[in-house]
């Protein structure tokens, strides 16, 4: 199978599921004229998230990497009108980009970016009292995975639905003697999970549009 076939079929699922959306469509092409990199879910993956959500009946959700807000735009609609999106973006220009991306989607008041290095800013997070989050969605820089879960656990109550994204790396994440830091962060992430006993996990190859990759699942226990 090649990549071609796998456009085809994401093309083909979206097609007959997914309608087209403007301001998808627009917070792609914003993305993409401001310079920021492709890292952004499919259409499909968006769906998915977005149907986890109302399938939870999730109320909140901490989001890492906004990236230009397309799959914040597709967790906050799968929100009630009083539910919150708190999403942790390190690169302000990104944030700025997410930031229109998202009031065109007449989401803001859903929507709480904060910038900065995610380790900074989820300590002022915690005292806040904003947590326990009901679904947290991981989809950042991948050597701070580990570090991520901790504080995810941190910020989770039983139930919590835990998401980690681009997590196969092409297959390199079965190479235990990798030395890409990408594939250190994600193994040691699901070492992490593995080895805690609050977590029920599992994980899923994909291959789409996106190419071949997959996501982890882990839901809190207690």
């Amino acid at each position: 199978m090649s990549q071609d076939t796998w456009n085809s079929v994401d093309d083909y699922f979206c097609e007959r599921l997914i309608p087209e959306d403007p301001v998808l469509t627009a917070a792609l092409a914003d993305s993409d004229a401001g310079g920021l990199p492709p890292h952004h879910v499919a259409a499909n993956q968006g769906k998915f998230l977005h149907l986890l959500l109302k399938m939870q009946g999730a109320r909140t959700v901490l989001e890492f990497g906004t990236l230009a807000g397309y799959s914040t735009i597709w967790l906050a609609r799968a929100l009630p009108e009083d539910g919150r999106v708190v999403s942790l973006e390190f690169n302000p220009k990104n944030a700025e980009v997410a930031r229109h991306n998202i009031a065109r989607a007449g989401l803001s008041h859903k929507v709480d970016i904060r910038v900065g290095k995610a380790l900074d800013t989820l300590p002022a997070l915690e005292k806040e009292g904003i947590a326990p989050f009901d679904f947290i969605f991981i989809d950042a820089d991948k050597p701070n995975n580990p570090h991520y879960l901790e504080w995810a656990l941190k910020l989770s109550r039983p139930g919590t639905v835990i998401i980690g994204d681009n997590v196969v790396r092409n297959g390199a994440v079965a190479d235990a003697g990798s030395t890409d830091a990408n594939v250190i962060g994600v193994r040691s992430f699901f070492d992490l999970m593995a080895a805690n006993p609050r977590l029920s996990a599992t994980a899923l190859q994909t291959v789409g549009s996106k190419g071949y990759d997959g996501f982890s699942m882990a839901l809190v226990l207690e």
